[in-house]
């Protein structure tokens, strides 16, 4: 028995259709796994945006489709499910363009939005950093307001597609004078500003999305400034909450999931006993993502998501692996497929820092009082 959400039938249309255009993408483009952070094509973001699926839950004020969550949710499963490479537009469309449209000023809406929604810029945020990855309230990249401008310096890493960005949408500290998580400001950083250097980070499986990018006194004028200055972390929350608790986090290999199917030995009990645990996994973490984007779960709820469905993603490469057998080394589409899994539960925050969030803000527990340091 099939275990589906039942839904009405416009979203049935819409994963059709949406299905109808993964696939012509992924014969036109390639396919990825990953899709969402590897698979990069300007043509195919233009295509998506021809259909109205950029900014799709946007208002219609600025632009955007003014559709429930649920719809986003819906393309995008068949998007990075198919390995369609969506790669271009995503970051910009879950997390740059609400936060302009929430915080910034009429003329950042006219200037910055309409390059998302067309699919024509790309954008890259500027947050971790050598020092300051999942403490991100003790990053130390400056931005000094110097008469009509903000002069930048610092250093980010992991800095996902800095190397294609037109925008980088940076995370800085304007003020140092009050607590950590005071004085934090978000600017729109155009990335061809002198002074601004990027150097892709090839990883273990010859990926190059993710990137260091080193400001030396790069001028960025303060009409750039996104919401109030010195006061941008909880914005800057929000814009995790986005990252976290999307479908991306579920099914970013389920290509590869697909892949070891084909080859499984179904005859085998234990085989399919960890099919069923899989497939039990994508219906449990769809049913996180859709609750999210039907606004039902608790508040902070996306550091669950996003634990459960990493480590699920996790689950399902160790079961390529272990199906596939010495097939899974052969060429380097699976081999990096398969080994570029443990960086799941690290990119976005830490699974411990899912757990941290979950007990102290989800289920309020007490926090253990911290012990001095020894005599």
């Amino acid at each position: 028995m099939s275990l589906e959400f039942a839904m009405p039938p416009e979203w049935r249309d819409l994963q059709h259709r949406a299905r109808e255009i993964a696939q012509h993408g992924v014969v036109e483009y390639g396919k990825w796994h990953d899709s969402w952070i590897n698979g990069y094509s300007k043509d195919f973001a233009r295509i998506l945006a021809s259909e109205g699926w950029i900014g799709m839950t946007w208002p219609r004020e600025v632009g955007g489709g003014n559709r429930p969550g649920i719809e986003r949710v819906i393309m995008a499963e068949e998007m990075i499910s198919a390995g369609a490479p969506i790669a271009a537009s995503w970051i910009a469309d879950r997390q740059m363009g609400p936060a302009i449209y929430t915080y910034g000023t009429n003329d950042q809406k006219t200037e910055f939005l309409p390059g998302i929604l067309s699919g024509e810029a790309t954008w890259c945020i500027g947050m971790s950093e050598p020092d300051a990855g999942s403490d991100l309230a003790t990053l130390s990249t400056s931005a000094v307001r110097v008469g009509s401008v903000f002069v930048v310096n610092g250093q980010k890493i992991w800095t996902s597609l800095a190397a294609e960005a037109t925008y980088c949408y940076l995370i800085c500290r304007t003020d140092t004078s009050g607590p950590p998580h005071e004085g934090v400001s978000e600017l729109i950083v155009p990335m061809d500003l002198a002074g601004i250097e990027v150097r892709p980070v090839v990883d273990m499986v010859s990926n190059k999305h993710f990137c260091e990018v080193f400001f030396t006194d790069v001028e960025v004028p303060v009409e750039n400034l996104v919401g109030v200055e010195g006061a941008a972390f909880k914005q800057t929350m929000v814009q995790l909450a986005h990252e976290r608790g999307g479908i991306d986090r579920l099914v970013s290999n389920r290509p590869l999931y697909d892949l070891a199917l084909e080859h499984a030995d179904r005859s085998d009990p234990r085989v399919r006993q960890e099919i069923a645990t899989i497939e039990s996994g994508y219906h449990l973490g769809r049913l996180m993502v859709y609750r999210g984007a039907l606004q039902q779960g608790p508040t902070d709820f996306s550091a669950g998501t996003k634990l459960f469905c990493t480590e699920h993603e996790q689950r399902v490469a160790r079961f390529a692996a272990e199906v596939l057998g010495p097939a899974a080394m052969v060429g380097d589409d699976v081999p990096n497929a398969i080994c570029y899994a443990s960086a799941y539960t690290i990119q976005g925050g830490m699974s411990e820092i899912m757990r941290n969030i979950l007990g102290e803000r989800v289920l309020k527990l007490p926090r253990e009082p911290r012990t001095g340091a020894a005599a």
